[in-house]
């Protein structure tokens, strides 16, 4: 049981309970809008986690790299338990103030076809969720409703630094996160919503980056949004790439959107029709224009040791090497005379000539030749 989180809410939210009884606080728009919003994320969140645990068995798990299956169940659980606790208390809030919550259908499927599709997909539902609530706080006058937001968001940011661990990257990846103003919010968490979801709140066009393969500094973006049809004259759009701390997007015309250096971690992208950056500032990014997004993308250039014991599978930098047991005749086979796999020179046994062993250049694979030969006993 983990009652501490829900302790702090429940402290910080208990105000506007107790207030509600025998007659209403009253509430801001701002303040109510915020309330809504952040329930009906929360909801998205618990149904989520909720979802995989039922459906991922400990093999998907450990098939997916993990070292252990527990570890992502625990993890996973505690997370869908925090959430589930979120949905229950803001809903609660949401009552005293005498708001009704928001319900919509939610539709998780093509992000729960494999721990491998699930896991990166949790990632930047969890920093949607960050973003979201440091966002909120231009919304939220309510001192005490702001408290109350501000216990959940920290709550978050920790979900999202066990999600790297598990996902083998940086719990830490930058020293500031991103916030997202609500429209920006429905572009990404939109796509879970299986019909019409009335926020109130008008959404920006969703985009997704359609790489295949590991995405990392160099690598030129490729685009997909219903903005960018085959009828869009995209000669003056670019594509606006910002990180936590930066002041503005480095802007970058959308046929050459190249990952630039210095980036670990999240990384929000926009499309806009013009290469004038977006600015890291709400207020005034609210008032640019904007094609499609943001899309949230995770670059993991800089690996984490405690996260690759976690999961060996993922995570930034080379692979970690495959060591094999090759017979002598395999082994010598793979010698450097061999075109197919070049090896370092092996380094000899110096008690038995007979081993070769030497680590692939070009794989990262070490080949350990073992000798059938019994080794020579010293003469009496």
């Amino acid at each position: 049981m983990r009652p501490s989180i829900a302790s702090l809410i429940a402290v910080a939210v208990a105000p506007i309970a107790v207030s509600a009884a025998p007659f209403r606080r009253s509430i801001d728009n701002g303040t109510a809008t915020a309330l809504v919003f952040a329930q009906l994320l929360e909801q998205l969140e618990a149904n989520f986690y909720q979802q995989a645990l039922t459906k991922f068995q400990p093999s998907d798990f450990t098939n997916a790299g993990f070292t252990s299956a527990s570890i992502p169940a625990q993890e996973l659980s505690a997370i869908a338990s925090d959430e589930a606790t979120h949905v229950t208390t803001l809903g609660a809030a949401l009552t005293a103030f005498g708001l009704q919550p928001l319900s919509c259908s939610l539709d998780f499927s093509s992000a729960l076809t494999s721990v491998s599709v699930m896991l990166p997909i949790a990632r930047v539902v969890e920093y949607t969720g960050v973003s979201a609530y440091l966002g909120a706080t231009q919304l939220i006058q309510d001192p005490t409703v702001l408290a109350a937001a501000a216990s959940i968001m920290t709550n978050e940011a920790r979900h999202q630094s066990v999600l790297n661990l598990m996902s083998g990257a940086s719990p830490l990846p930058q020293a500031f996160d991103i916030p997202f103003l609500p429209n920006e919010v429905l572009a990404i968490a939109g796509a879970f919503f299986s019909g019409p979801c009335n926020t109130g709140i008008t959404p920006n066009t969703a985009l997704s980056v359609t790489n295949t393969g590991n995405v990392t500094i160099g690598t030129q973006l490729q685009f997909s949004s219903p903005a960018l049809n085959s009828s869009t004259d995209t000669t003056n759009f670019s594509c606006q790439m910002l990180i936590g701390g930066q002041p503005t997007s480095t802007s970058q015309p959308i046929g050459n959107c190249i990952v630039p250096q210095g980036i670990n971690g999240p990384v929000a992208i926009w499309i806009t029709p013009d290469n004038q950056p977006l600015l890291n500032n709400l207020q005034d990014r609210q008032t640019q224009t904007v094609v499609a997004g943001p899309t949230v993308l995770f670059v993991d250039t800089v690996g984490d040791t405690l996260g690759q014991l976690v999961n060996n599978s993922t995570g930034a930098g080379a692979p970690p090497p495959t060591t094999l047991t090759l017979s002598p005749a395999q082994a010598s086979s793979l010698l450097p005379s061999s075109s197919s796999l070049p090896i370092s020179s092996p380094t000899p046994d110096p008690n038995n000539a007979s081993n070769s062993n030497g680590t692939s250049t070009g794989t990262g694979i070490i080949v350990n030749g073992i000798s059938l030969i019994p080794r020579p006993t010293s003469s009496s």
